[in-house]
């Protein structure tokens, strides 16, 4: 169970049961450092809440600072770290990739999309400042995010940087995050393969998952790593995924922040309801255990890279 930033032994509901570690020490460390100069960092960059239009800010802020484990962030910092860049000049990235991320869920909350009240304890966007100021919230969020990755060419070249922007636009677009949503929105209520429930999810979470863990590599300019990352990022984003969609069969709804059961009732393409509970488990493992293995290039400059991986089988919400 994770406290603040310490973590120790517990049960692991999402793979059966069983004490294990939850973190090893260099992630654990890496939380620690970066994680409040993340928050800080997205404190700065987005608009006061009180510029106007109000209520726009004030909406971006509640959705950004509504709690959430700043995984993505942290993912492009470790990045980062082990491709040999400072964290802290790649800190304009972390933040815009969350709000990317957070641009994101806002829109899946809509009652067009996924129709949900609550996310992580507290009403949605929508819910609380209704949908056409959560729609515009979520916009704006997409822009602040690449007007924030500009910000890096205080640190980098100007074709490293635009390698970044790439890559992050691919990213969230009709081959990615977009795309999936799509799908995933095509395949309610139908019998689908199994290959296609994995390409719903490999463009759906994956595709930025995967682009989190490229744009350290694409910052330093090492080729290399950077398709060593990008195998990394392919198989995190599964493993990332697959937990998620197991954690809302048995998640425990205190610590998730909303009740468990929302794709089934929505009859969503999930892992759980296309390979049941045990096989979704082991495959969440197994592409733990492939992301693990693709870094094997950059030793032990991974560490924190291999606790993430660890972490996204074993988190609890």
């Amino acid at each position: 169970m994770r406290t603040g930033f310490a973590f120790e032994c517990r049960s692991w509901p999402a793979c059966g049961g069983g004490l294990i570690l939850v973190m090893p020490d260099p992630l654990d460390a890496f939380f620690t450092a970066w994680t409040p100069r993340v928050e800080a960092a997205l404190d700065a960059l987005l608009p006061p809440a009180h510029a106007d239009p109000s209520v726009i800010h004030e909406a971006m802020r509640y959705s950004v600072f509504a709690g959430g484990k700043r995984f993505r962030p942290i993912l492009v910092l470790a990045s980062a770290d082990a491709c040999g860049v400072d964290p802290a000049t790649a800190m304009p990235l972390a933040c815009a990739v969350e709000a990317v991320h957070t641009y994101s869920l806002i829109h899946d909350d809509l009652p067009s999309m996924d129709d949900s009240d609550t996310r992580r304890g507290k009403p949605t966007c929508h819910v609380k400042y209704g949908q056409a100021v959560a729609v515009l919230a979520g916009d704006a969020l997409h822009d602040c995010a690449f007007e924030w990755i500009t910000d890096l060419r205080a640190s980098f070249p100007a074709d490293r940087v635009l390698a970044v922007i790439r890559e992050v636009a691919a990213a969230i677009g009709t081959g990615g995050m977009v795309g999936g949503q799509v799908l995933d929105l095509l395949a309610e209520r139908r019998q689908l393969p199994a290959d296609a429930v994995t390409e719903i999810h490999r463009r759906k979470t994956g595709a930025l998952v995967r682009a989190c863990a490229r744009c350290g590599a694409l910052l330093s300019g090492s080729e290399a790593d950077a398709r060593a990352l990008g195998r990394y990022g392919e198989h995190l984003g599964l493993a990332f995924q697959i937990t998620d969609d197991i954690l809302d069969v048995v998640g425990e709804a205190e610590k998730m922040g909303k009740p468990p059961g929302g794709d089934s009732a929505a009859a969503k393409a999930t892992y759980p309801a296309v390979f049941g509970l045990d096989r979704s488990r082991a495959m969440a493992v197994e592409q733990m255990h492939m992301a693990i293995d693709a870094l094997a290039a950059l030793g032990a400059r991974a560490e924190v890279l291999r606790g993430l991986a660890r972490f996204v089988v074993e988190r609890d919400r």
